[in-house]
């Protein structure tokens, strides 16, 4: 079965609701570990009082018994305590530019901007970190890792260079910022209120890493096989996400062929290669190197600094409406970056490996290992 997942729920609503179908049976699954991922999202320096409210936790309401899978559909469940203090909300008839207002009213034909801001609002993206969360739970089996470390913000930039996983965990998790390098952390953080006396937001960008991720996932045979068109479109469906790279895809535009392109090697029974540039992925599969994908976000469309809108109801000109948000939300994207490259590897490892039961699939899995050696 193919892995299938979706969400429900609006920002203000009783709960987000996620759902995941395909995860094989007998895998051991608890709301403890879903909730370290929520937690994680929560957090970063930059966050709004939105956060200050709630306090994520999952509920697992379907597809578990006796703390394992059984094949079935998971549902989880998260609450919005912020449901309890907001319900009656004024109309809002300014659409904010950058954000889904408007476009959203003139194409479902509504008068109030909260109907298309409620369920596009980021607060829906708690709901894939805790499906990413089982996603990862199950790559974990197979001894696949994936992070996500915030490269820049605001325009400035601190890439962790080609360091592995275990190395950068260790510094990024205690970093307000998921940041690598401490030397960029107190000129970020005063950026960041600098900004937020002004009234204004930041962006910037992350980058997810994935290691363990074994050659064959994805495929050249069709467009939508390619694995890494499909971890384009994951990232660029996380809100404020506006461009996508994958691994030195920028920089390599700019290169020739013979700087571009990784060299394969040979040694020990088994190939390897120079450098990864490609970012783990050739011809739309992955070539067991890491795979790396930077997701940008722009920033965040709802400030206080006036900006020009139109007012819905009568058409005279005014100022665009301010909703209580972050100033920069990149280490919190960081962390929904990670789930959504988390489900879309799950499922590329699902479609190549299949199975009914964990124990079905590491059957499969290993066996095409033992192949692969006898290359």
């Amino acid at each position: 079965m193919s892995l299938r997942y979706y969400t429900a729920g609006e920002s203000h609503g009783r709960c987000l609701v996620g759902f995941l179908e395909g995860i094989p049976a007998g895998l051991a699954l608890s709301e403890a570990d879903v909730n370290p991922d929520l937690k994680r999202r929560m957090a970063g320096y930059g966050r709004g009082g939105r956060m200050k409210i709630e306090s994520d936790e999952a509920i697992l309401l379907t597809g578990i018994f006796r703390g394992k899978t059984i094949g079935a559909p998971i549902a989880v469940m998260i609450e919005n305590k912020d449901w309890q203090l907001k319900k009656d909300l004024p109309q809002i008839n300014f659409p904010r530019p950058g954000h889904a207002d408007l476009a959203g009213l003139l194409k479902y034909d509504e008068t109030d901007i909260r109907a298309i801001s409620e369920r596009s609002s980021a607060r829906e993206t708690a709901a894939r970190v805790a499906l990413g969360a089982i996603a990862k739970k199950f790559l974990a089996c197979f001894n696949i890792d994936i992070l996500g470390v915030v490269v820049e913000i605001g325009g400035i930039a601190s890439h962790p260079g080609n360091l592995d996983i275990a190395t950068l965990r260790a510094r990024v998790e205690d970093s307000p910022l998921r940041l690598f390098n401490p030397d960029k952390e107190k000129e970020i953080m005063a950026l960041i209120d600098r900004c937020k006396e002004e009234g204004d937001s930041l962006g910037g960008a992350f980058l997810v890493i994935a290691e363990g991720v074994p050659v064959g996932l994805g495929g050249h045979v069709q467009w939508d096989a390619r694995l890494d068109a499909r971890l384009a479109q994951a990232i660029v469906s996380i809100q404020a996400m506006k461009a996508v790279e994958i691994g030195e895809g920028i920089a390599n535009a700019r290169r020739h062929g013979s700087e571009a392109h990784d060299q394969i090697f040979y040694q020990d029974g088994k190939f390897s290669r120079s450098s990864n540039h490609a970012g783990g992925t050739e011809g739309g599969i992955s070539n067991g190197e890491p795979i790396l994908v930077t997701g940008y976000m722009k920033p965040i469309s709802s400030i206080h600094k006036p900006m020009a809108s139109v007012d819905m109801q009568t058409k005279e000109a005014g100022k665009s409406h301010y909703q209580r948000s972050d100033v920069c939300a990149v280490p919190a994207a960081s962390i929904v970056g990670e789930a959504m490259v988390a489900l879309v590897l799950a499922q590329a490892f699902l479609e190549k490996f299949g199975g009914d039961s964990i124990k079905e699939v590491t059957r499969n899995y290993e066996s095409y290992l033992a192949r692969l050696k006898a290359r």
